[in-house]
């Protein structure tokens, strides 16, 4: 697979991602724990051998689970550790949590950071998370106290670059002026159902500073492909219907199907968008690499625009 620059590092990544948050999906009916692992490897082995070598997932993606998978497969298969890079995210806290009346909410205090942290290297088995990202934005958080946790980390060889989900640009921004070094990710939700970060400055963002968008729910939580649904609530006032119909139309005349233009309509973009693939079927993962050898033209891009957006351009 094509490779591109993670952010203003000198490190390369695929150009597209692996998803985990699937792996230990609780809603899959009449599944054991082990079917569902063995489901979960195999969507991970199938990832690498595509040449996927950017590995996403959270500490609370099947509750923890969903990084054992991910650990378990790596000290299955010799080599892959040293050639992926893995992604982890810490931030969001389940209600219940630590005590039985504790809301939902974010948490980017310097503690829950580091022990975030530590509990996906354990559940991981490894020793350095390559990329830790703050999953999604704490209004208490403090960017010298964030900066402080990140520090701490990088210094105990804990993790080895940083970056942001969900973040404003204007947020980031706030953030990047007290962490010492680049913070090369932002991971938003980005595809031709969901536009914003085409007009709030996101991707602007990334242009100027040389930070790579990570595009979570790339197919509009299926909606653009053929497959499993799991929408988010936001996601359920989404209008597929004529981007799928003018996805079906260019992908007949140029003989691919539409998830592949779909993902090709986002790495067409200049920041270097990277969609995450977060399908377990082994053969749609291998599937999608075919997007990065199939460059839509400006044309065909503002075609697929114009359908997503259901009037002309202003």
């Amino acid at each position: 697979m094509k490779t591109i620059r993670l952010g203003s590092s000198t490190t390369q990544v695929s150009r597209l991602a692996y998803g985990c948050w699937r792996l230990a999906d609780p809603r899959r009916p009449a599944s054991s724990a082990t079917e569902i692992e063995a489901d979960g490897r195999a969507a991970v082995i199938a990832a690498y051998e595509a040449g996927y070598t950017l590995f996403d997932g959270a500490d609370i993606y099947g509750g923890g689970q969903a990084e054992i998978i991910l650990g378990r497969t790596l000290r299955a298969v010799p080599g892959m550790r040293e050639r992926i890079l893995i992604t982890s995210k810490c931030g969001v806290r389940p209600a219940g949590a630590p005590a039985p009346d504790s809301p939902a909410r974010y948490d980017f205090s310097p503690e829950h950071i580091v022990a975030s942290c530590e509990g996906s290297l354990r559940r991981l088995g490894v020793e350095t998370i390559d990329l830790y990202l703050l999953h999604r934005p704490d209004y208490l958080g403090g960017p010298h106290e964030i900066a402080g946790a990140f520090a701490r980390l990088y210094d105990a060889g804990k993790v080895r670059f940083f970056g942001v989900s969900n973040f404003r640009p204007s947020l980031l921004s706030a953030l990047q002026a007290a962490v010492p070094f680049p913070l090369l990710v932002n991971q938003i939700e980005i595809s031709l159902a969901q536009r914003a970060a085409l007009e709030d400055g996101a991707l602007d963002q990334c242009l100027e500073k040389q930070i790579t968008p990570l595009a979570w729910s790339p197919l509009a939580a299926g909606l653009l492909g053929d497959g499993a649904r799991r929408l988010l609530p936001a996601q359920a006032q989404y209008r597929p219907a004529p981007i799928v119909q003018c996805l079906d139309e260019m992908a007949a005349a140029r003989g691919v199907d539409r998830t592949t233009l779909a993902y090709a309509w986002l790495l067409r973009h200049p920041s270097g968008i990277v969609p995450i693939v977060g399908t377990t079927n082994p053969q749609r993962i291998r599937e999608a690499v075919r997007a990065t050898e199939c460059p839509l033209t400006r044309e065909e891009w503002y075609r697929l625009l114009l359908a997503a957006r259901g009037e002309p351009l202003p």
